[in-house]
């Protein structure tokens, strides 16, 4: 995985928005407000994504890359390293899964405008 590749992957997800609100090293990617994945642009090592409960700790007994999240809740985020036992395309759909997570938690009427930004 590349930091360009996540980005722009990120970036084509309807009404994503790009933020550094935690200092000019962590690229926060949100969905109206809410973030859904996160990383460092100078020591891109790792993202952080949000997970269901019960699938991230499975993921975790599977991969040793998956760990619980760093700097955020336990329970709902994983951080995942780069180059180790989790490959790309299972990267990708945990993007998903964790756009797909945050968008399932905004209001009904914000839930429909992303619907029709589809």
């Amino acid at each position: 995985m590349d930091i360009e590749a996540l980005r722009d992957y990120c970036l084509t997800k309807a009404c994503v928005t790009e933020e550094t609100p935690f200092g000019p090293d962590v690229l926060v990617m949100k969905i109206l407000g809410k973030i859904f994945c996160l990383f460092s642009i100078s020591n891109f090592e790792s993202v952080n994504l949000k997970c269901d409960p019960e699938e991230a700790e499975e993921l975790r007994a599977n991969y040793m890359a998956i760990q619980p999240g760093y700097h955020m809740s336990k329970k709902h985020w994983n951080t995942i390293t780069f180059h180790q036992d989790v490959n790309d395309q299972l990267i990708l759909k945990m993007v998903d899964d964790s756009y797909r997570l945050v968008v399932g938690s905004l209001p009904l009427k914000a839930q429909q405008a992303i619907n029709e930004a589809l």
